[in-house]
């Protein structure tokens, strides 16, 4: 896809949105929030996935632009609404980050730098790229060996060679957005894994920068089952790709 650098000619600084998918968030909101960068970021958006404490009221509290969903979307509907809201925002560069205080807000500026610059269309946060951060920071072993194994294959499904397909911490360019059609895409987990699917075989580049993560009681996280469901949606999913891109059976998912 195009190397344009997302500040044009013009001398226009790009607007980047941070997007906050959140789900029963309010015990780390706040601190989540107070880490964000602000210089670095034009607005921060917390889409509620119908939340029965007080996220809503406490993300006005903080001034943060509120979308709320009266019912349950999950987190791949709620990531729906988060994009096509930063885009009628007008949104250059998006980045997702949970409110839950699992990724540091301080890496940010890395996150949005590469797209920028032109270097990149999305930028993926790597809790592996570095050995042992993700262990020393409290990972699950089981979460870890299921990470590398479905990267893995995902690498050879898409030819490329991440250390990690399975962080939650992006960045998105606005062509990339407006091009891929993630709102075909699962309401639930497994919509990262198809959206990284749409970016790579549409062409469009990936980078990975350095993310150090955080594990502790309140950050919501995946059980053992959920996980594994999730694991093989995301290998089916794969194999989806692999029948339309040998045009066995196409999917609309894969469709510009």
């Amino acid at each position: 896809m195009s190397g344009q650098k997302q500040d044009t000619d013009t001398g226009k600084k790009p607007k980047v949105v941070v997007v906050m998918p959140a789900r029963q968030a309010a015990q780390t909101l706040e601190a989540t929030f107070a880490e964000i960068p602000k210089d670095a970021v034009d607005e921060v958006l917390l889409v509620d996935d119908s939340s029965t404490d007080a996220t809503v009221e406490l993300a006005r509290e903080l001034e943060i632009n509120v979308v709320w969903h009266p019912h349950q979307v999950g987190y791949g509907g709620n990531q729906k609404t988060c994009y096509l809201q930063a885009l009628q925002n007008g949104a250059d560069v998006v980045v997702m980050l949970h409110p839950d205080g699992q990724y540091e807000p301080e890496l940010i500026p890395s996150m949005i730098e590469p797209i920028v610059e032109g270097e990149a269309d999305l930028v993926m946060g790597s809790r592996l790229l570095v050995p042992g951060w993700a262990l020393d920071a409290g990972m699950p072993k089981w979460k870890f060996v299921a990470n590398r194994f479905l990267t893995t294959i995902q690498n050879r499904i898409m030819g490329t060679h991440l250390s990690e397909a399975h962080t939650g911490y992006r960045a998105y360019s606005r062509d990339l957005l407006l091009t891929v059609p993630f709102l075909r895409n699962s309401p639930d987990f497994v919509f990262d894994a198809e959206l990284l699917y749409q970016a790579s075989h549409l062409g469009f580049r990936i980078k990975e920068v350095p993310a150090r993560c955080r594990y502790f009681d309140e950050m919501s996280s995946v059980g053992f089952n959920t996980g594994v469901v999730y694991g093989l949606k995301t290998l089916w999913a794969g194999f989806r790709l692999i029948l339309h891109r040998n045009r066995i059976l196409p999917s609309r998912k894969y469709m510009v």
